[in-house]
């Protein structure tokens, strides 16, 4: 361990915790259907340093009983040490005596040490890194309980501890209310690009002089389902643009698949620059007519059966003005509204989507619309973009401000405190004492059993 400030002094979990694993439910057991008496903790509970309980599983007595020494309280805390490496918190006072899933441990018997103190330690970059050396990756990543005990960390004087514990309450608390704040921005910037969306197609973003009610058929030379032929990575020389390929209005071939093709079917279904492709067919309605534009980089490609393409009159409209009304709430609310479900499955047919009514400016109005709309949505990409960063830096910060906590940095020290060795010195002995009366009355209990058992004999 590097250097520790004066008065801290070195240590391993193991000097001021126990660490006890949890226990899987016996064999033949399973959760109850109703709620009862006995909660069982699943990592799945685990939840911002603390247990949510919506989903909270239940068992029965037989089963607790069973498994009754694996139990944690409010006094310990849990980490999770299957799976998901690593994630720690307290256990609510509503939840003393529960029973604790196997892929989680408990660090119990903590005296006078500041529980928070040693929580907050086990959040930062020093206990994190420790942690993902000590992982065992074969199959799922798994920390054994005796590299928790043999984690190292820097152990304050216990009044340095209590300054600690309250200066990184009052700045997380800060940091969190930032992430919220930024982690609300994009469903903001959601809503204002829907409507602006809203507003370009109602003729309202500008004042459309000679609107016409029309159907998307009524625009378009062609609408056409793609090809059945499977696909594969490898598949062909042609590439093939399928449901995954439908990114945010325009293509995504990050996952791209391919086949080979007669001349007739390159001839029929081949892509040209400015056709839409919709999803036709998908188990999630939000993504039913989903559309996505056509660049010129993807002439050529072909598309699968499960998408619609519609090729613009270009005489009648502007591919990207189509592309902003089959974006728009308005078109959406209709396409779900109709959307019929075979299975689970939503669909809508060529026939459907050739119907769809929107407003139709003159081409001129269009441009201008769809000049406006690339404005407005390039403004909100831009703050997107930035709260990302943001969001970033935020995420960083709470693993700056915790490492700055853990090297001594964050609060004043005071020579007037404890010295920690002397609080180690007192620590052993607490957990000296805890254990030999824990020792007794295990052993008074097992007496009184004993006689009990004898009397019932007689």
């Amino acid at each position: 361990m590097s250097s520790l400030p004066k008065g801290w002094v070195g240590i391993s979990i193991s000097d001021v915790a126990d660490v006890k694993g949890g226990k899987r439910l016996p064999k033949g057991g399973g959760f109850s259907e109703v709620e009862t008496s006995y909660p069982y903790i699943r990592v799945s509970d685990f939840d911002n340093g603390t247990v949510n309980t919506q989903k909270l599983k239940f068992i029965d007595r037989e089963t607790h009983l069973a498994i009754s020494n694996y139990v944690i309280s409010s006094n310990d805390l849990y980490i999770s040490i299957a799976g998901t490496i690593g994630l720690v918190g307290d256990i609510p006072k509503t939840l003393d005596g529960a029973n604790l899933t196997e892929n989680a441990a408990k660090l119990c018997n903590l005296h006078i040490l500041n529980k928070d103190f040693l929580k907050y330690f086990l959040q930062s970059p020093s206990a994190l890194q420790q942690f993902i050396d000590k992982t065992t990756s074969s199959g799922q990543p798994k920390l054994a309980l005796f590299r928790i005990k043999d984690c190292s960390l820097g152990l304050a004087p216990l009044a340095e501890q209590k300054r600690i514990v309250e200066k990184l309450d009052e700045v997380l608390a800060q940091v969190d209310t930032i992430k919220a704040r930024l982690d609300g921005i994009p469903s903001l910037l959601k809503r204002f690009r829907q409507s602006v969306l809203a507003s370009a197609v109602s003729g309202k973003l500008i004042a459309v002089k000679t609107p016409s009610l029309m159907t998307i058929g009524d625009v378009s030379e062609d609408i056409r389902y793609g090809t059945s032929k499977k696909c594969d990575y490898k598949g062909g020389d042609t590439p093939v643009i399928r449901i995954p390929n439908i990114g945010d209005r325009k293509l995504d071939i990050s996952d791209l698949k391919s086949a080979d093709f007669t001349e007739k079917e390159l001839e029929k279904l081949a892509l040209k620059s400015g056709d839409l492709l919709v999803i036709r067919s998908n188990g999630s309605l939000d993504l039913v007519a989903k559309p996505a534009l056509v660049e010129s980089q993807y002439e050529g490609f072909l598309y699968a059966g499960y998408l619609i393409r519609i090729r613009c009159d270009r005489e009648k409209v502007i591919p990207s003005f189509l592309l902003n009304v089959l974006s728009s709430r308005v078109v959406r609310n209709v396409v779900e509204l109709g959307a019929r479900s075979t299975s689970g499955v939503n669909n809508i047919n060529s026939k459907e989507l050739s119907a769809l009514e929107f407003v139709l400016p003159s081409l001129e109005e269009q441009k201008e619309i769809v000049r406006l709309v690339d404005q407005y949505f390039a403004f909100a990409d831009t703050i997107e973009a930035q709260v990302k960063k943001a969001q970033a830096r935020v995420n960083n910060l709470t693993q700056s401000i915790l490492a700055k906590a853990f090297r001594g940095e964050l609060v004043p020290q005071d020579p007037n405190d404890e010295p920690a060795d002397k609080l180690l010195e007192r620590i052993a002995q607490a957990r000296s004492e805890a254990e030999a009366l824990a020792k007794a009355t295990k052993k008074a209990l097992s007496a009184k059993n004993a006689v009990k058992k004898k009397a019932q004999k007689v």
